[in-house]
């Protein structure tokens, strides 16, 4: 079994971003934003990020804080073989915590955003 983040786990066109942006599904607390739109074909989530150079000023925080999205959703059990795309913001205050607050807090907006979705 692969342990890789694949090409095919992640949004990679601006289409597909926008897609997103335009009317998703909201989850949020003070660290991240969490944006949430079904596919119609497709079998697995996908992940995109938009990490602003204005929230995190430095290139290694902006990297600690992707590669710890990207972790947290690979290893993520519900979100596996459901057709919704994801992009996560960060907000400012995302430097000054660890790396285990983050992915609790990451884990609770996913299954958010997925009681949503199964709402609407």
């Amino acid at each position: 079994m692969s342990h890789q983040f694949t090409r095919d786990q992640r949004l990679l066109t601006s289409a597909d971003f926008q897609r997103v942006f335009d009317n998703p599904l909201k989850s949020a607390d003070s660290f991240f934003t969490v944006l949430a739109k079904k596919r119609l074909e497709g079998i697995d989530s996908r992940l995109g990020l938009a990490i602003a150079k204005k929230q995190l000023k430095r290139a290694v925080d902006r990297n600690r804080i992707k590669r710890l999205i990207r972790e947290t959703f690979r290893q993520e059990p519900s979100l596996k073989a459901q057709a919704i795309d994801f992009i996560v913001m960060t907000r400012h205050s995302v430097r000054a915590k660890t790396n285990a607050e983050l992915q609790h807090s990451l884990q609770q907006l996913f299954a958010q955003a997925l009681s949503k979705l199964d709402q609407a």
